[in-house]
């Protein structure tokens, strides 16, 4: 495990902010497993269950600093005491729904939140690295059938997705202001890149107003699942996926290759971006325990219809690519919460060994073991 990403996070002090989320929770985990020097800066888990309380990650692996990102004193005395070497930005307010309801917190977290964070790094000189994780959503949302590139333009119809197009305007700000590239190694030693991901699922995840976590609760409940929009179409990856993407990022800034230090998309395939009612027949298929009723609700808040990513940057220059297929990613979901459920087991060890072992087969650049 340790020699995956050329073994550079082994030893590697890291700042993990949203640590307590579903993403952040599995990062950490992984992270952890290579070796790397934790501090989780986060407010506390949101749901119960949750994946981040079920790791039962000990205080000698993971330090963890519970605190809100929005208050800059407490923020700056985390980042000065972990003095960390690279920097992955999760925390976020990341529901579109609760964006409608709460939209002045929503740009509090994502934008001010974020700017403490990239001041409070700026200012500590330990920072080598840092990935910004943004969303899809960042784009301005034309509803066309062909992926976004990572130079099309910002946009946000919704607070969360305005939120999350300011969070990588911001970011290229501070990039081009006080880390821009052509003044690495000479005026700082920071290099700067932010990443977008399309809809991540996995085990682990009972968040609010989200596919998978709804069907979940059914099943728990012997209910059914009411659903909005069944034609809507999302990039679905396993959360490993763009995590992969994230590691690969920070690898390659951390090896100090400014030309890395820009905006890119992690998603899946072609074949990944399916409507939501795709999503429930494949999930059928692997958990088949519950039914659902169609219920389009006319007063709803707009959500995009149709939303895909152009990944061939990634693919081309990164040397990244999508490990599982579509049907292996509804499987390995399934049946992580078919496992939970039914037989008190966490799998996320297991899929994340299944999940390097996929993808040292397609002999991807990240999953190679150096012998010395």
């Amino acid at each position: 495990m340790k020699s995956l990403f050329h073994g550079i996070y082994e030893g590697k002090r890291v700042l993990l902010t949203g640590h307590t989320g579903f993403k952040g929770s599995w990062l950490a985990f992984w992270l952890l497993r290579m070796g790397a020097q934790v501090t989780g800066v986060s407010l506390p888990p949101v749901t119960e269950p949750n994946h981040y309380s079920l790791l039962m990650f000990s205080t000698s692996e993971l330090h963890s600093k519970v605190l809100d990102i929005c208050d800059l004193t407490a923020l700056q005395q985390a980042v000065h005491a972990a003095q960390p070497e690279i920097v992955f930005h999760l925390a976020a307010q990341t529901l579109v729904r609760r964006s409608y309801k709460e939209p002045r917190q929503t740009f509090n977290t994502n934008i001010m939140g974020t700017v403490n964070l990239l001041e409070a790094c700026r200012l500590v000189g330990s920072v080598r690295a840092f990935v910004n994780i943004t969303s899809d959503k960042c784009y301005e949302n034309k509803e066309w059938v062909w992926g976004y590139r990572e130079n099309d333009p910002m946009g946000g119809h919704d607070p969360y997705s305005a939120s999350k197009g300011c969070s990588e305007l911001l970011t290229a700000c501070w990039r081009n202001s006080f880390f821009h590239p052509e003044k690495y190694g000479i005026a700082h030693q920071t290099l700067l890149a932010s990443a977008r991901a399309g809809n991540v699922i996995g085990g682990g995840d009972w968040g609010d107003d989200r596919l998978i976590p709804d069907i979940v609760r059914a099943i728990d409940k012997g209910t059914q699942v009411d659903i909005r929009n069944p034609q809507a179409t999302r990039p679905w990856q396993h959360v490993l996926e763009p995590l992969s993407g994230y590691l690969l990022l920070g690898q390659k800034l951390l090896e100090g290759r400014k030309e890395f230090a820009q905006a890119w998309n992690f998603g899946p395939a072609g074949e990944g971006a399916i409507t939501v009612g795709e999503v429930l027949r494949h999930i059928k298929k692997h958990w088949d325990k519950f039914d659902y009723t169609l219920k389009p609700d006319p007063d709803q808040p707009h959500e995009a219809n149709l939303l895909q990513l152009d990944c061939s940057m990634a693919r081309d220059r990164l040397g990244w690519k999508p490990v599982w297929d579509v049907d292996t990613t509804f499987d390995k979901t399934a049946s992580w919460y078919r496992a939970f459920y039914e037989q008190g087991v966490i799998l996320t060890s297991d899929n994340l060994q299944k999940f390097i072992h996929k993808a040292q087969q397609k002999r991807l650049c990240w999953s190679k073991i150096e012998i010395p």
